[in-house]
């Protein structure tokens, strides 16, 4: 796609909805219209502590989709977007910093930063061990710490900058202050387009904030 290789195309739009099973489907479907291999990547999740291995296996570490976690099952093609989880590199790789793929090899993801100071510098991704703290138990999983970005979610997006966005409602937001965040990732109207069935949504306010 002509796309793939403009970068200030890129960086500049994105498609936000705030449930993650939203933008999965709507990043799987995006990046199937990019020619090129398909790229899998196995995570290695194992417990940390002795006494959970028996209760926590990995077929079942395996099966758990974090919100900012990568997947087990990472696809990934070169030219498709994605963003960092983690912050490996400080300043240049951070928690939230957009990239587009340029090669995927064995043990390391080639990339190039889309925007902020270190635009346009290509950046090695290496695997690495993440503990996630939302679960009751720990575990940990061995993984490139990103995720596909064509969409992603509203809470994700907050510190975001763009020049056209796109609001998936499909499923509507759920926190106070999510449908504000989505809508000021834009400078003007124009550049705000909003898919919400009927043609209406709700706005989720703390009854406390308008007291």
């Amino acid at each position: 796609m002509l796309y793939r290789k403009n970068h200030d195309w890129l960086s500049e739009r994105a498609i936000l909805a705030a449930k993650n099973i939203d933008v999965n489907e709507l990043n799987f479907k995006i990046q199937e219209q990019i020619t090129g291999e398909l790229r899998i990547y196995k995570s290695v999740d194992s417990a940390t502590n002795q006494d959970d291995v028996v209760n926590y296996p990995p077929e079942f570490l395996n099966s758990l989709d974090l919100s900012g976690l990568p997947p087990h099952n990472l696809q990934l093609k070169v030219g498709s977007v994605v963003i960092m989880l983690r912050n490996i590199n400080q300043p240049r790789l951070c928690n939230g910093t957009r990239l587009a793929i340029k090669k995927l090899l064995n043990n390391v993801i080639e990339a190039t930063i889309l925007k902020g100071k270190y635009k346009g510098e290509d950046v090695l991704i290496p695997r690495i061990p993440m503990i996630p703290t939302d679960v009751p138990f720990e575990f940990k999983r061995l993984q490139f710490p990103v995720r596909l970005a064509f969409a992603m979610t509203i809470n994700k997006s907050q510190g975001q900058s763009l020049s056209v966005c796109g609001i998936n409602l499909e499923n509507s937001c759920f926190s106070h202050g999510q449908l504000y965040v989505a809508c000021s990732r834009v400078g003007k109207p124009s550049d705000l387009f909003i898919y919400a069935p009927g043609n209406q949504t709700k706005n989720i306010v703390y009854h406390k904030a308008l007291q």
